[in-house]
């Protein structure tokens, strides 16, 4: 049946009836929840990511766990 038929059957109701069967529309929205699609998105490569490598070339990080404890010694001095 068309929406265009139903909307006319529905039409030719009398009001009551109209009611019931929107009540009954809205029963039937809670018995029957739409399911979301959801896209699947395009996996990446973590290497693919555009972070990987930013810090490449920097001889401030040529060694990061010396620049972490350079960075606390610095951050954490006066303050024990």
């Amino acid at each position: 049946m068309e929406t265009s038929n139903i909307l006319k059957e529905m039409a030719s109701l009398p009001i009551e009836a109209q009611k019931q069967v929107i009540d009954f529309i809205a029963f039937l929205k809670t018995r029957y929840p739409t399911v979301q699609v959801v896209p699947k998105t395009k996996r990446v490569r973590l290497s693919d990511e555009p972070f990987i490598g930013m810090w490449r070339g920097r001889e401030d990080m040529r060694d990061s766990t010396a620049w972490v404890r350079s960075l606390r010694r610095r951050e954490w001095e006066g303050n024990l």
